[in-house]
């Protein structure tokens, strides 16, 4: 009786124990995404002082059409920009090498031929295009040749228009402000709701203005719409060619030696008291933005003294007579009968604007949130001597002279030329990060170019909770041993003698 007793118990307990882990798995196996291989992207700012490689990175599947970029890592190449080497062959190709070798470390290797690698320069060689097209063509050329041996996939070298960088500024300063979208409490991406902010870029060589108006732009060339996250966005964007630091310094000291006739020594209202700076003609007049203001006869070599005078008032008289602001055929312009509308909402400035603001934080104490304390601050560095200079900031030694005038140049430029105002003003911040990104255009480059890019589907795969691996271990076991056990018993059921089941 115990033998067919077990003869029907235990394999309707193997049975049961199988049906309960088809259960189980039925029960917890559920879809699981399974997470996409990010794509990367690298993009090299080619300006007018320098150049820098940003590395970005985004999951395969994207949000309505646009990648959620992030910055991997950026290197920054010695020496000057790439027009810096017009006339020197080869070289302007070899200084983007070594952050190229980084850039094959950074990637993983399987992603190498898939990543995209774009060249935008921007205001330095529309200036060389200006003077020496055929120079500035075979500096592209050879920067593409040199991108080009290296295994990523090379989508080109160009030359940014002004409107371009000014709106991919906007993006990048929106994007990390997540201002478009926002990842949610519940792990996914979402319009964020938003108002977006102004842009305020300051290059070496132009300065950008873009920012989101109600009000009808009257000057089709400073229009310009872009799609991002499934929304338009119309924009205003302006470029000022030769407006950015570098220039605007070039422009000053190239109208004081037009204005004193060409001394051998010219007297600089806007450099520190009795300090002096040996230069050349030549690095005063060899750019486009200071061709008008050259001497003749000219020789480039003729040594010149720049002696400063630390006189605020005669600094701000002249640095103001960079602009113009007479008239003007729209309803209302900025400067240079550039139309503009009225300034609204907030704005971040960054680049040579945020330097140069940290630096009137740093050494007069002043917030310069405001018309009064700008004006305050530029006047009180204005007026220091570049030995006090020195001693609040050590490690600027051989840029202390440049920022009397470019804070001048600011409050000119933010005040009467963009016309922020006692409300508006206080709106802007200053930031040269945000998000541990850096801000300036190549990354809205990414996040707008990322549209072209072929998006991979997300991968569906048969998954159990961790929990569930457990029962079911235990389980499989248990059948196991039950089925080990079974066989052990079957084979002696001859020398059951107990009433073991047989």
């Amino acid at each position: 009786m115990a033998g067919q007793y077990c003869k029907i118990v235990v394999p309707v307990a193997f049975l049961l124990l199988g049906v309960l882990a088809i259960l189980l798995l039925t029960i917890q196996i559920e879809d699981i995404e399974e997470p996409p291989d990010y794509m990367y992207g690298i993009v090299l700012d080619a300006g007018s002082s320098h150049t820098a490689m940003y590395i970005y990175k985004w999951p395969a599947d994207k949000q309505n059409g646009t990648g959620i970029v992030t910055q991997h890592s950026e290197c920054h190449v010695s020496g000057g920009g790439i027009s810096s080497y017009a006339g020197q062959q080869g070289a302007a190709g070899r200084s983007l090498e070594t952050c190229l070798d980084t850039a094959v470390k950074d990637i993983p290797k399987s992603r190498h031929s898939l990543t995209p690698v774009y060249l935008g320069a921007t205001a330095g060689m529309r200036l060389l295009t200006i003077s020496s097209p055929r120079v500035s063509e075979e500096i592209l050329r050879e920067v593409g040749d040199k991108i080009k041996s290296y295994p990523f996939n090379f989508r080109g070298a160009a030359i940014l228009s002004g409107q371009a960088e000014g709106a991919y500024g906007w993006v990048t300063v929106n994007y990390l402000l997540e201002n478009f979208v926002k990842y949610g409490f519940v792990g996914h991406w979402m319009s964020s709701g938003r108002e977006t902010v102004g842009a305020l870029d300051f290059g070496g060589a132009s300065t950008q203005i873009t920012f989101l108006t109600q009000d009808p732009v009257e000057d089709e060339k400073d229009s310009m719409t872009l799609r991002l996250y499934g929304k338009d966005y119309a924009l205003y964007t302006h470029s000022f060619l030769c407006y950015g630091q570098d220039q605007m310094l070039r422009r000053l000291l190239a109208h004081l030696l037009q204005s004193q006739g060409y001394p051998k020594t010219v007297t600089h209202p806007c450099f520190p008291v009795g300090h002096s700076v040996p230069t050349e003609m030549g690095k005063v007049f060899d750019s486009p933005c200071t061709a008008e203001s050259k001497p003749t006869p000219y020789d480039p070599r003729t040594p010149v003294t720049v002696l400063g005078s630390g006189q605020y008032h005669q600094c701000l008289g002249n640095v103001s007579e960079l602009f113009s602001f007479g008239s003007c055929a729209y309803s209302q312009c900025s400067f240079d009968q550039v139309f503009q509308p009225n300034v609204s909402g907030n704005f971040m400035a960054f680049a040579a604007f945020f330097y140069v603001h940290s630096f009137l934080k740093l050494t007069t104490g002043i917030a310069v949130s405001t018309p009064a304390q700008l004006e305050e601050a530029a006047r009180a560095v204005c007026n220091l001597t570049f030995q006090e200079m020195l001693a609040l900031a050590p490690e600027q030694e051989k840029r202390l002279q440049q920022y009397c005038p470019a804070a001048v140049f600011i409050q000119v430029l933010l005040l009467r030329g963009y016309k922020f105002d006692e409300l508006s003003l206080p709106k802007v911040s200053f930031q040269s990060k945000a998000g541990g990104a850096s801000v300036g255009w190549a990354l809205g480059y990414m996040l707008s170019l990322s549209n072209l890019l072929p998006a991979e589907s997300v991968g569906m795969r048969k998954a159990l909770h961790p929990s569930a691996w457990g029962v079911l271990l235990f389980l499989c076991s248990l059948l196991l041993l039950g089925a080990l056990g079974y066989l052990v018993l079957h084979t002696s059921r001859g020398k059951n003698q107990d009433g073991i089941c047989d």
